[in-house]
Parts: C-alpha cells; structure tokens; sequence
C-alpha cells in the first residue's frame, strides 16, 4: 500500500502512518466484504469454487457497480498476461516462457518472493532485508 500511496499523490505530499494503517484496513475490509458475498453466491449456485463471476455478481449487490468495468479490464490483462486461456494449453502444463521472457516457474517464484517481501514490510511496519525475503520466499517452496 505504501507503494501505491506514494505512487498516487505528488512527490511533496507526505501520509502519516496512522493514516496508511487505516487505508490498508480499509482495504481488506473492503476486500472480507467481497469475498464473503461472492462465497455467499458461489455456495447459493452450489459451487465450490468462487469464479470471477460471482466476485462481479458480489460487486453489484454490494453497491459497487461502478468498478465492473475496470474490474473486468484488470481481469483480462491478468488473463492475457498469464496466458490462463484453454487456447494456450492452460496454466498446469505451459512451459513456455511468459510475457517478460519468464517461465511459469520462475514467475510463479517470482510472485512467491514478492509476497514474502509484501508480507514482511506489513508486519515490519515497512524495512525488510534481502535476507528476510529469501528466507520468507524459501519457505514457500
């Protein structure tokens, strides 16, 4: 969150970090708020599995219709960017490189160590070392 805040508002605007803390509070309010209504979808159509779908059905109950469309939009370019389509073999047996000339492995380890390092400036309130990340990405292996 810090990221985004600092990329959002001019270089000379400064956030307290009280305000930063509610901010990420918020959006994981937000982000308990959809996830419990699109469960609340999925388990009424006797689903398993909550598919993009019932996130966007949740979003339209909820209020929140006016973020469908960048929602969809995101959607699609992950979609695109993962190459998650039947057309390409799908995502458990894609070997090929990734867009970013990555293979899947070595994007999905990528994203792992990204987490850790999300995960560790959370809980640090912001400083993470390089070894605290390795260590936190080895764990996941």
């Amino acid at each position: 969150m810090t990221k985004i805040i600092k990329e959002m508002l001019p270089p000379d605007v400064r956030v307290a970090k009280d305000a930063q803390d509610l901010l990420v509070e918020c959006c994981v309010e937000f982000i308990n708020l959809i996830s419990s209504e699109s469960n609340e979808i999925c388990s009424k159509e006797e689903k398993r599995t909550i598919a993009p779908e019932h996130v966007l059905r949740a979003l339209e109950i909820l209020g929140f219709g006016e973020y469908i469309g960048e929602v969809q939009a995101a959607y699609e370019q992950h979609r695109f960017e993962t190459l998650d389509s039947p057309k390409a073999g799908g995502r458990w047996g894609h070997k090929e490189p990734v867009p970013g000339g990555m293979t899947e492995e070595e994007a999905i380890a990528a994203q792992q160590r990204m987490f850790a390092e999300a995960r560790a400036r959370m809980n640090s309130g912001g400083g993470v070392s390089a070894s605290s990340v390795q260590q936190s990405g080895s764990d996941l292996d």
